[in-house]
């Protein structure tokens, strides 16, 4: 009997880590909606006015990207900005052949008159966070651009960005991140769909009211300043931007998003390359909780509700172990609620993760008509896609709730980079790419063992006459079932 309390409560009080969640996610919808029917004003630099006009340095933090150093140079390289007020720097802790060809590429750059620097260091200390750190120390510009290799920005967004640090007191702007191969794949939908989230419901709903928000890592700029005030880049997390975003917000340093600002790049095509990007983010996530959530509930210069955000917020990434929990204790649950009916009431004031799912559905389906469209076709296709979403989210709960477990307990790690592929068009192949892995995950064992784990609760809807879970468990069946067999196929 004590093991079924157990069951219970670690069942119960995961279902309600959950409500709680969607509930923050239902509030960032009123929220985004509400400031979606308002006009905006800011004060912006008059970019006519050479006077006005701001020095930037962009940050290209490389390592290994021989497939798409070239065309990261190339478009950078279009920016439309006076070339007196730029400086461009290729932090390059490269240990391949790239090396070569970004210094001569570098090399032509400068013979036009662009100020482009190739700086090296001698070891990967502090990983992406160190090299930030390292170009910061001799840049130019009193704000700071960084863009990811696989990042595209068009001509003008310099242009569209910079002048919002007219208000002195704005920290950061970041802009919203399209996807160049949405429609590669199942997996870049995907993530395509749950991205698209973030940018807009997570990122306008918490910054309309103020609440804290986090750099995205790339695709935004930063206040030099502001930089240097809030601490410096930091590498003891994975998630360095989401580290030094709460630093600088909790000194009283503002955030600006702008959705409308669209910053083209590449999704990961295979599901090695999402599954090291998937556990760098939940295990920085988890890593960035347990370094700064006491700072954020005795902070005294912020207000209760963005306190809850703030949380919330950090716990995003431990919303995965709570799924799993779910997941792992519905079958032992289904049994109890067979053996025990006593524990009735108990079970049906546990349905309200179908109230979760459903405000989740309702949240999603704003965002993506807001870049999709609301056509009744879109609406079919949004359907089938937040339940092959919700699936396949399924499908990573183990894999993620490992990476926040080691984020949790402290457990330290290399910054695993996600391998680009320079993928134009759907005939192009991912086969081949040298930086993929050609290790299989240890984690498929178990993900394999949860597919047969899944049918069994299935079938056991039968003799026990309980059909409830069984849509909940034929989503975990498919979702683990794709996890395991596109891990196993798809290697180079």
């Amino acid at each position: 009997m004590v093991i079924t309390y157990i069951i219970l409560v670690v069942y119960g009080i995961s279902l309600l880590l959950i409500f709680l969640y969607s509930l923050a996610q239902l509030n960032l919808l009123v929220n985004y909606l509400g400031y979606k029917r308002r006009n905006q004003t800011a004060p912006k630099f008059n970019l006519l006015d050479p006077r006005e006009i701001p020095y930037v340095t962009i940050q290209l933090p490389v390592y290994n990207e021989e497939y798409v150093m070239d065309r990261l140079l190339e478009n950078i390289a279009k920016i439309e900005y006076p070339k007196s007020k730029l400086e461009i720097q290729v932090l390059d802790d490269s240990t391949d052949d790239s090396v070569l060809k970004t210094a001569e590429s570098i090399k032509e750059l400068q013979e036009t008159g662009l100020d482009i620097v190739h700086i090296r260091r001698e070891n990967r200390q502090g990983f992406k966070a160190g090299a930030l750190k390292e170009g910061l120390k001799i840049a130019k510009g009193e704000f700071i651009a960084i863009f990811d290799a696989d990042f595209l920005p068009d001509s003008d967004w310099l242009k569209k960005t910079v002048i919002y640090f007219k208000d002195e007191e704005i920290g950061v702007v970041q802009t919203r991140w399209g996807h160049i191969n949405r429609d590669y794949s199942v997996l870049t939908r995907i993530q395509a769909f749950a991205l698209d989230a973030h940018f807009t419901l997570e990122q306008v709903g918490r910054n309309s009211k103020g609440h804290f928000i986090n750099f995205n890592g790339t695709a935004g700029i930063w206040r030099k300043e502001c930089i240097i005030d809030a601490g410096n880049w930091e590498g003891d997390t994975l998630t360095e931007d989401l580290d030094l975003s709460y630093r600088a917000q909790l000194k009283n340093w503002k955030f600006k998003y702008l959705e409308d600002v669209e910053t083209p790049a590449e999704l990961p095509v295979v599901i090695s390359a999402a599954r090291s990007q998937q556990f760098r983010w939940n295990k920085g996530g988890a890593e960035n909780f347990r370094k700064s959530v006491w700072s954020v509930v005795s902070a005294k210069n912020i207000s209760f509700k963005t306190k809850f955000h703030g949380v919330m917020h950090l716990l995003n990434s431990s919303m995965f172990l709570c799924v799993f929990l779910v997941a792992l204790l519905s079958i032992p649950a289904m049994y109890i609620k067979n053996i025990y009916p006593q524990f009735d009431g108990l079970f049906n004031a546990l349905n309200f993760f179908i109230v979760s799912t459903i405000i989740l559905f309702v949240c999603y389906w704003f965002t993506y008509k807001s870049i999709q469209g609301s056509s009744f076709d879109n609406f079919v296709d949004y359907i089938k896609l937040f339940f092959t979403f919700f699936a396949v989210a399924l499908g990573f709960s183990l894999h993620n709730s490992i990476a926040v477990l080691e984020g949790h307990m402290g457990k330290r790690s290399e910054f695993v980079r996600t391998p680009k592929f320079n993928l134009n068009n759907l005939t192009d192949s991912w086969k081949g790419n040298k930086y993929l892995t050609k290790k299989l995950s240890p984690n498929m064992i178990l993900e394999a063992a949860l597919v047969v784990y899944f049918l069994f609760g299935m079938y056991s809807a039968i003799p026990l006459d309980d059909f409830g879970l069984f849509p909940f468990h034929f989503m975990l069946f498919l979702g683990f079932g794709f996890v395991f067999t596109k891990s196993l196929t798809a290697r180079a």
